[in-house]
């Protein structure tokens, strides 16, 4: 949660000095001060926008102050990090993906602290936030590997002494724009990967998790700095709505990289597509799990608590419907009201819409097919999962008449995705892959190159001039 000051004053020295004494890893991560600075251009932490407060959701007792940027820090950033890119995208993507190694290894040292920020700014709980900050770690790990791996084609060409080759260079300036409920994976998966393959960032984190911005950016700039690596290869400028749409409509802004609700995205979505430019987009999720007659109930009640209340139900991967067959509902079992709904037709407007708390809604089928129709009938498309021992059932799940997520599970939640694979969705999810598998793709512009190493110009198709 944040305060505007445009409500209250700004934090006094005292509070501040009261948050340090009860939580001493604020300075471990360089919360040094009463108002912290929202901006790095890659020189100097300078902001001149509004003065925001943070605060901890679970006490609303403040935690520290924010100064944001504004738009012209967002243009200072974007120069800074245009100016950077050449020195960037010159080096070999190993030396790059070596700086990626450096700045996972340096979150390892502040592992426990950064969790600690992410839980208290955030509000979600300790190990939690610990494995959100090993969610970086480990995309950090691929991004080394894949810095040494990612790759082009070559082609044969239907013409003598022709080769066709297909390469793949960094985009520029990627904007990542990211949503309070994982204020540092969804930063990591984007920045590890787009810095791995020649690109630089600038990021627009949630004003609510804004510290944790701070907090994490300084970790991976004093790896640049340590690397005489220029800072603006990963700017920051935290700020509200003005912020994200300059970054939007900025056609210095090669990529932008947009998650949160399918609202907003679609706006981000329409400005960037109106100048011709690329958008990634993560959007919502109206998740379902499929309880099949031949299903393991021991693995079902396991993964369910997560799968529904993880987060407080905050997870773009939560559950929201729980589809149960016939044989299975009718069982003794007490439910806790006002989070578990049963009783609405499977169309309803409600179920249709994502609700981000620890809400489920349960239904009853009759069919595979029923239940898979109905898991495919909300516009969203990010996960699902279905619990069956049926050979049979898991082939159809996954097939061209199945789950239409880009996330389709089998006997295990919705949530919890691990980073080795593409991580998005389909439909009004957006269509935007993340971390994993060739998702490295979206970062780059694709060429075709023809090189004639022969002596003669020959036409394709077999055209010819006389």
């Amino acid at each position: 949660m944040f305060r505007s000051l445009r409500h209250i004053q700004v934090m006094s020295r005292r509070s501040y000095s009261d948050s340090l004494a009860k939580y001493p890893f604020l300075k471990e991560l360089g919360i040094t001060s009463s108002v912290n600075q929202g901006v790095y251009d890659g020189k100097s932490w300078k902001a001149n926008g509004e003065i925001i407060e943070s605060v901890n959701p679970s006490t609303g007792e403040p935690i520290a102050s924010i100064q944001q940027g504004n738009v012209q820090d967002f243009h200072r950033c974007t120069a800074a990090a245009h100016e950077a890119y050449g020195t960037w995208s010159d080096l070999p993507a190993p030396k790059r993906g070596e700086i990626v190694r450096q700045i996972g290894d340096a979150l390892r040292e502040k592992l426990i602290p950064l969790g600690k920020l992410v839980s208290l700014e955030m509000g979600k709980i300790l190990p939690e936030g610990i494995g959100e900050v090993q969610e970086f770690i480990d995309i950090c790990d691929y991004a080394v590997g894949l810095s040494r791996t990612y790759s082009g084609s070559i082609l044969p060409s239907e013409r003598p002494g022709h080769v066709l080759l297909e390469a793949w260079n960094p985009l520029g300036v990627v904007g990542i724009i990211s949503a309070f409920n994982f204020p540092v994976a969804v930063y990591g998966w984007n920045a590890a990967i787009a810095l791995t393959v020649g690109n630089t960032v600038l990021w627009k984190g949630a004003p609510s998790t804004s510290l944790v911005s701070i907090a994490t950016n300084r970790i991976v700039s004093s790896v640049l700095e340590k690397n005489s690596i220029p800072g603006a290869v990963a700017s920051l400028c935290t700020g509200g709505a003005d912020v994200g749409e300059a970054m939007s409509s900025s056609e210095k802004i090669s990529l932008v990289s947009f998650t949160g609700s399918t609202h907003v995205g679609q706006q981000v979505g329409t400005t960037v597509q109106g100048r011709f430019g690329k958008h990634l987009l993560e959007l919502g999720g109206n998740n379902a799990i499929i309880v099949n007659e031949d299903a393991d109930l021991n693995l079902v009640q396991q993964c369910l608590v997560f799968a529904c209340c993880g987060t407080a139900g905050q997870r773009c991967t939560t559950t929201r419907r729980l589809f149960l067959h016939k044989k299975k509902i009718d069982r003794p079992g007490n439910f806790v009201e006002p989070t578990i709904v049963t009783g609405l037709p499977v169309d309803s407007r409600v179920v249709h819409r994502e609700t981000f708390a620890p809400i489920v809604y349960v239904f009853s089928f009759d069919s595979l097919d029923e239940a898979v129709a109905a898991n495919n009938s909300v516009k969203q498309g990010l996960s699902s999962s279905i619990f069956t021992r049926d050979i049979g059932n898991l082939f159809k799940w996954i097939g061209p008449k199945g789950s239409d997520c880009g996330l389709i599970n089998v006997n295990i939640p919705t949530n919890g995705a691990e980073i080795g694979g593409a991580f998005g969705g389909e439909k009004h999810t957006g269509g935007g892959r993340e971390s994993g598998s060739d998702a490295w793709k979206q970062y780059c512009r694709r060429s075709t190159v023809t090189i004639n190493h022969g002596r003669d110009v020959t036409l394709a198709q077999g055209i010819k001039f006389e």
